[in-house]
């Protein structure tokens, strides 16, 4: 049993490790799997022997997500269509310059980024790069040597810059950006969207075979504007649109007689153009957006 101290050491650490076990895994549900897992080892431990409790509980996350990562690849191979990140619903309102950064690693364009990088080369980015882990401290998670850990996070860092996707967007381009699109899908006109979108423009859809999706990516804008005012103008009539921040970014849910049955998130260009627009259709991923406390 925890005893008050021991369980608010956890308590005070989850959000930090639900945000390193979400980004390392793209997945809500397998993230607070590892959390809880993380949690059992910590209740079931010699407590008075681990000097640095939020080390410790780092270390043992982040172990347990290479784990579930590996498991989660071999699963993917069967993946029906487009594989998304599950959406998560986190306010961006009246943050700190600090939070606001943070969210950015939350993007489905950065979440998608780390997919194409090893496990080990993710984790060791996250962690120094986003969490702040010093190194010494990430070669004994990854059980590598202190100038491989720095490899890895050289290599991912060197990817994930010249991606160019950690960029923020105002708000108001973002606010302006949702309405154009809202307008062009109900009223059937991509008057006002579109000059907001680049012109290598993608749209990705995630159903995982379970809901009507696309099953592959629509590139340029086109494509992408057609398939707006020709296919969702007629499908997605009768639905009630909500904006909310999904991924660090503004975005929007849709509701079909009460039941959330998509959400629609954006990536920019520097020059504040959608460079993607990334549709969740998979129920299964929806089944549990709500506000989430995660870093």
């Amino acid at each position: 049993m925890l005893d008050g101290a021991d369980a608010r050491t956890f308590k005070d650490a989850s959000p930090n490790l639900l945000g390193l076990a979400y980004r390392i895994l793209g997945s809500l549900s397998d993230a607070e799997d590892a959390v809880q897992d993380t949690f059992l080892k910590w209740a079931n431990a010699d407590r008075a022997t681990i000097d640095n409790p939020p080390a410790w509980l780092t270390t043992i996350c982040t172990r347990r997500c290479l784990d579930l990562l590996r498991a989660a690849h071999r699963a993917r191979v069967d993946y029906v269509g487009d594989w998304l990140p599950e959406p998560i619903q986190k306010s961006i309102e009246n943050e700190t310059e600090y939070n606001l950064e943070l969210a950015s690693s939350l993007k489905m364009a950065f979440l998608l980024m780390l997919e194409r990088l090893s496990p080990k080369e993710r984790a060791a980015y996250l962690l120094h790069e986003i969490f702040e882990v010093p190194y010494v401290a990430i070669a004994e998670t990854l059980e590598v040597q202190e100038s491989a850990c720095r490899k890895l996070v050289s290599r991912a860092k060197a990817n994930i810059d010249q991606a160019k996707i950690r960029y923020t967007t105002p708000i108001e381009g973002q606010n302006e950006l949702l309405s154009a699109f809202q307008i062009a899908i109900t009223g059937g006109t991509t008057g006002q969207l579109a000059s907001l979108l680049s012109d290598d423009i993608r749209l990705t859809t995630d159903g995982g075979g379970k809901v009507p999706a696309l099953l592959e990516t629509l590139h340029g804008s086109t494509k992408v504007t057609t398939f707006l005012t020709e296919k969702l103008h007629e499908y997605w009539q009768g639905f009630q649109w909500e904006t909310v921040d999904i991924n660090g970014g503004r975005g929007v849910l849709l509701r079909h007689q009460g039941h959330i049955v998509a959400t629609v998130s954006f990536a920019y260009n520097e020059s504040g153009q959608a460079t993607n627009i990334y549709i969740m259709r998979n129920p299964d991923k929806l089944e549990n957006l709500g506000e989430m406390s995660i870093n």
